[in-house]
């Protein structure tokens, strides 16, 4: 192989890196990226997929003013895991089917998902999953007044 067809080799190469370069940065630039809603959908589908569930505690729901002037609807809860507690909020805005406001009650038992690895990492409710109770459980015993009645015939 003579010096002027190694160049040309050279060149050709070149061309072909920086063709490669210029297309992976074209693709970078001009690629579409999931917008903020579409990611926090990602997170509470991993979660619903892949989380834990620990026991929880409703704290409160309240409105929070965003950036763009619209009102965020966030629901506070609180969880203990390994004994460590953890308190978070979720953004419920947009899962009015799934989450009723009115029935959400500060002080109610709750199951919370969570990431094993990052615990701080959870959710209450997602599209297709939620941790919510609608009314605390009533033990039968309680249920029935005349089942704590000892005379009463078995």
């Amino acid at each position: 192989m003579s010096l002027q067809d190694a160049r040309i080799w050279e060149i050709a190469a070149g061309a072909a890196v920086l063709a490669g370069v210029a297309t992976v940065s074209a693709w970078l630039v001009f690629r579409d990226r999931p917008t903020p809603e579409e990611q926090e959908q990602a997170r509470r589908q991993f979660l619903t997929q892949s989380g834990r569930i620990v026991d929880g505690t409703l704290l409160d729901c309240f409105q929070v003013p965003a950036d763009d002037g619209r009102t965020l609807m966030m629901l506070l809860y609180d969880y203990i895991i390994g004994g460590v507690d953890y308190e978070c909020s979720q953004d419920i805005t947009n899962m009015s089917e799934v989450v009723d406001v009115a029935q959400v009650r500060a002080g109610f038992p709750c199951s919370v998902r969570y990431q094993p690895g990052n615990p701080q990492n959870s959710i209450v409710v997602a599209e297709k999953w939620s941790g919510l109770r609608v009314k605390l459980p009533v033990l039968p015993a309680y249920d029935d007044p005349d089942a704590l009645d000892p005379e009463r015939p078995s």
